[in-house]
């Protein structure tokens, strides 16, 4: 084995390609046959969900484990990137996986690559689908990292594709217009398979690309669509008459929630005929479900309330959360982004709720400059205030001593923005 512990694996694989990102699929599919020749190019030996978009991600796959858990499927979840520690990417049975699992798993990577210079999100992604091979779990969940069509996940042909949403992100990669990221984020649909749309008003293209490609779109406010009643018990209804009725209100906060649920629900029916699952887990699940840094409510006074929102879909989401969240006092942010996010569309949806703003780039060297923050702030929130600060951890004490006790502390823009907060303020969870 080349390296003992897994910090030294990971960073070793951060220096092996000399791109952070290569959006290919021949290098990693060629390593995934030779580390796996028993299977069928492109297959896993269980059925797979794959999930893409640009917001919902993580909820989508969250619902689908929650479910498949209750109902006593060994589920297997790879999502990206993880908020305190990358064990967190692979989770079996509700359970990361442990270090020796993914060093074992790099080892055998390694062997298998010849040559081949993997990237960071590669090796994570083999490590993945290799664990859950060994695993034997009887359905595999697969986040998408970037995009879609040349992600790493999309060498796996999956039995479902979600597209939970379609929004500005990642330009650079993906394309300056919601019509080329629509293209890209439906490279995971597969022809004669069922693809879900999580989104009502998603760029036409998302759907023609479906239809293009053979596959059987499946939309909300179309084939799917939810309606609630006045108890907040909620009704899904899918093609051919097929409803779930009485559903509890998700656990994780938010109107978006009831469009990721009813989004995933709508994946799960898919496979309905091959792992059935009843309403008692569904319910379960709704009721069960957590999320790390989604509107995130740490107890105690003020309240801190943390968010990975780095984008403009997911801020106007956050302001929705945050403008009905109870708050006696005023309202404070800490906010600090990575450099190739747009501010102005972060700050813009939750300009008129803030008092206050402390601002401090984050440990990395993706860090946003300050300048420009302030520069979107002075546009987009002309009445607010701010100060900055030299770090992230001088921001989050500036307004921790600020605040009183009716007070509540926004922190959001990145991974890397909760995961510092989280190790502040709950250092029992890290």
């Amino acid at each position: 084995m080349r390296f003992e512990t897994l910090a030294d694996w990971l960073a070793w694989q951060e220096t092996l390609h000399p791109s952070r990102i290569d959006l290919r699929l021949e290098r990693v599919s060629a390593v995934w046959a030779r580390l796996h020749p028993e299977l069928r190019p492109g297959a896993l030996p269980c059925p797979v969900i794959t999930v893409g978009g640009t917001n919902g991600k993580g909820s989508c796959v969250t619902y689908l484990e929650a479910w498949y858990r209750a109902a006593g499927y060994r589920c297997g979840a790879y999502t990206s990137p993880h908020l305190l520690q990358y064990n967190e990417r692979v989770r079996i049975d509700g359970e990361m996986a442990s270090d020796a699992a993914l060093c074992a798993a790099f080892a055998r990577i390694d062997q298998a690559r010849g040559e081949a210079p993997l990237t960071y999100f590669e090796f994570g992604t083999l490590a993945a689908l290799d664990c859950f091979v060994r695993a034997e779990v009887e359905i595999a969940l697969l986040e998408v990292g970037l995009g879609g069509r040349l992600d790493a996940v999309n060498m796996i042909d999956a039995d479902v594709a979600l597209v939970a949403s379609i929004g500005h992100d990642h330009a650079i990669w993906l394309g300056d217009t919601l019509e080329q990221i629509a293209f890209e984020k439906a490279g995971i649909f597969r022809p004669g398979r069922a693809a879900v749309i999580g989104q009502r008003d998603a760029p036409a293209r998302l759907r023609a690309r479906a239809e293009e490609v053979g596959a059987l779109p499946l939309q909300l406010g179309q084939e799917l669509d939810w309606s609630i009643a006045e108890t907040g018990q909620w009704t899904w209804r899918g093609p051919h008459g097929k409803q779930h009725r009485a559903l509890p209100t998700p656990a994780l906060r938010g109107r978006c929630q009831h469009d990721n649920a009813a989004a995933a629900l709508g994946a799960l029916e898919q496979l309905r005929d091959r792992l059935p699952v009843n309403v008692a887990a569904l319910r379960q699940g709704l009721l069960r479900v957590t999320l790390g840094g989604r509107f995130t409510v740490l107890p105690g006074q003020p309240t801190w309330v943390l968010d990975v929102a780095h984008n403009d879909q997911a801020a106007l989401a956050l302001a929705e959360n945050l403008a009905s969240y109870p708050c006696h006092g005023r309202r404070f942010a800490v906010l600090s982004l990575l450099a190739d996010k747009d501010p102005r569309a972060v700050i813009g949806p939750l300009a008129g709720l803030i008092a206050h703003w402390h601002l401090g780039p984050a440990a990395s060297e993706r860090a946003m400059p300050l300048a420009r923050i302030e520069a979107a702030l002075s546009e987009g929130a002309p009445a607010a205030t701010w100060r900055s600060h030299a770090d992230l951890e001088q921001a989050l004490a500036a307004a921790a001593a600020e605040a009183e006790p009716a007070d509540l502390i926004l922190v959001f823009g990145s991974f890397v923005t909760v995961e510092a907060a989280l190790r502040r303020l709950s250092p029992a969870a890290v």
